[in-house]
């Protein structure tokens, strides 16, 4: 790595941004930080120039698991904040640390490239130049809509739900929710309140959980039983869910799931069956084709649609990063721990997975992980051997489990695993 004097640029203020932050400041290793938006929180920032939040989010996991490390939700937070509670935590967060003297709001990386010696020139959008001696990438996951290719022209209007902000978009029209992540059944649970007629067309069967499990928040509920084998606490919940708390899902009308129920991200929502129980809401399976303002399904149904919302995830991309920089393994990026890349000693990556757990905690091991990485006071031989693990550790870091195919599981992590990952890789570095 260049010169331990140059400071470590870090991209991005949202949680995994302000983490690594605060990791770096307490070490007092030299950083700056700089992003697009006008204050600290990252997409929580609802009136931000472009951002995928929406009026009705609100946190999928609960607070008492969800804080930041050290650093608490206060106990007059509900269960599952709401977008603007977040958003005022990860704003005290930085306040606490004094992070906001070192961050640049309003620009954007337009590119990053590695010098000849190491380290980077960052390039702003403001036609700034920055030098750095390392890279964190905490720009989150949530950026770049993934659009599908539908044979045919939609002649109503449409937009990705990056683009959706509030129930008054579905007043008076007959809308389509295309895709049931957490995003799309929320948006769906708008459009079945809001909208004349709501749809939602969905590719495969999910799990739906309740976010209270006998009166906790799902995961309290989870973290406080027993800890089962990994077969056998599958098969529990499992039944717990499809026999008790929830039920046969093809009485909704919803296709019957074709994986476990810990087999593929959770969505916690149980108002889209309330609202499909009620018929504000309707099925329909995969998008055919598209005509017109006629929107054909795959079992040869047809339905006339004003408004879809495609809730098809998003891309991993780093425009701001030569394609020749990220080194992938099929379509995902090939990192230690989905944090170090493998040639470049350099080059990090926080936030860069998806868990079935709360993710702040594990956004903090992360910070921490790289922080005493890129501390100049590690010691050389532990460097040295870090730095093995670093370009040939592949171990797994899902417990065993295979989830379902999709590209939404490819940076996928099982949350105890991890953490036990994560804390292996802190021994190592010795703290």
């Amino acid at each position: 790595m260049n010169s331990d004097t140059e400071p470590v640029c870090v991209i991005g203020a949202g949680p995994g941004g302000l983490l690594a932050a605060a990791s770096l400041k307490r070490r007092e290793i030299p950083f700056f930080v700089v992003d697009a938006g006008r204050q600290a929180g990252g997409i929580w920032d609802i009136d931000r120039d472009q951002t995928p939040m929406y009026e009705s989010a609100h946190f999928i996991s609960s607070r008492r698991l969800s804080s930041f490390p050290g650093f608490p939700m206060p106990d007059t937070y509900p269960d599952y904040p709401r977008h603007d509670r977040i958003l005022e935590y990860i704003g005290s967060f930085a306040r606490h640390h004094d992070l906001e003297r070192h961050i640049t709001f309003g620009v954007r990386v337009q590119s990053a490239s590695r010098r000849p010696g190491g380290g980077w020139l960052v390039a702003l959008d403001s036609g700034e130049e920055r030098l750095c001696r390392a890279l964190c990438v905490a720009t989150g996951t949530t950026w770049h809509p993934r659009l599908p290719d539908i044979p045919g022209k939609f002649e109503g209007e449409a937009y990705h739900s990056f683009d959706y902000r509030s129930p008054v978009e579905f007043e008076g029209k007959r809308v389509l929710i295309v895709g049931a992540g957490n995003s799309g059944a929320d948006i769906a649970c708008d459009a079945a309140r809001s909208a004349e007629r709501a749809f939602i067309s969905l590719r495969r069967g999910y799990h739906f959980i309740p976010k209270f499990i006998f009166g906790q928040p799902a995961d309290v509920f989870s973290h406080a039983g027993p800890q089962l084998p990994r077969w056998l606490e599958e098969r529990v919940f499992g039944f717990l869910l499809n026999r008790i708390l929830v039920g046969d899902l093809t009485a909704y009308g919803l296709p019957r799931p074709d994986h476990p129920i810990l087999r593929s991200h959770p969505i916690l929502n149980t108002q889209i069956l309330h609202h499909l129980g009620h018929g504000d809401l309707e099925v329909r399976k995969d998008v055919q084709a598209l005509d017109g303002k006629t929107v054909h399904f795959v079992d040869g149904s047809s339905e006339e649609i004003d408004l879809i919302v495609w809730a098809t995830g998003y891309e991993k991309r780093f425009p701001f990063l030569a394609d020749d920089e990220l080194d992938r393994s099929g379509d995902t990026l090939d990192l230690y721990l989905n944090v170090f890349h493998r040639r470049h000693a350099d080059l990090t990556f926080v936030g860069l997975f998806e868990t079935d757990g709360a993710a702040y905690g594990l956004f903090g091991q992360q910070a921490e992980v790289v922080a005493s990485y890129l501390d100049a006071t590690l010691a050389e031989d532990r460097r040295a051997r870090f730095d093995e693990l670093r370009a040939q550790d592949r171990r797994g870091l899902r417990g065993g489990l295979s989830y379902v195919e999709s590209p939404r599981h490819e940076y996928y992590v099982k949350a105890d695993v991890y953490q036990k990952a994560l804390a292996r890789a802190s021994r190592a570095l010795g703290t």
